[in-house]
This record gives C-alpha cells, structure tokens and sequence, in this order.
C-alpha cells in the first residue's frame, strides 16, 4: 500500500480543530489505496482537542481499513502523550523530529 504523508503545522489546538478535521478527513479521502501519515513535527501546541482529533482520525482510518501513522512528534505533542500516557493508544514509536 502507498501511504501519503500530511505535516501539521502550528497549533493543533481547540482554536484550529474544525479546520484540521476537515484537512486529516480530506487526506484520507485522498488517499483511498493508501495509509495515512501524519508528520507532527511543527505542531507549536497541542491540547486536549487536539488529542480528540488525533483519535477521531485514528478511527476513521480504521473504519476504512486504513492506518494512521503518527511521526516526528514535537515537543508539544510529545509533552502532551507523556502526560497522558497516550503513546500506546496510537501504537506508534514516539519518533522526535532530529535536532538542528
């Protein structure tokens, strides 16, 4: 299977959750033979809507028999799996985008 890579960039946050529900909905629409990867490497913030859209997208991949793939998490999100102890709902390794 092909997988298709979409970065987030900036908040990730209540403030854009309509706006990147629609964005993750529509690359996975895009992406119909093909997984989804979700590159977090320029999420600035991250908040609990965030964490809700992270899953409802998760499940949408699923109910197309799909996977979502979380990668190069920032620091933002990564803060935010640890206090929430969320990495092993999404089953990915938290990978930190390298070091400049």
């Amino acid at each position: 299977m092909d997988s298709t890579t979409l970065a987030i960039e900036g908040e990730l946050t209540i403030y854009r959750a309509a706006e990147l529900r629609e964005t993750l909905l529509a690359a996975l629409a895009a992406a119909p033979d093909g997984d989804l990867t979700l590159d977090l490497s320029a999420v600035t913030e991250f908040d609990s809507a965030g964490v809700q859209l992270l899953m409802a997208a998760k499940k949408s991949a699923e109910a197309r028999s799909r996977a979502l793939r979380l990668v190069r998490h920032s620091p933002s999100v990564l803060d935010g799996f640890q206090v929430l102890d969320l990495a092993g709902h999404f089953g990915d390794p938290l990978t930190p985008p390298p070091s400049h």
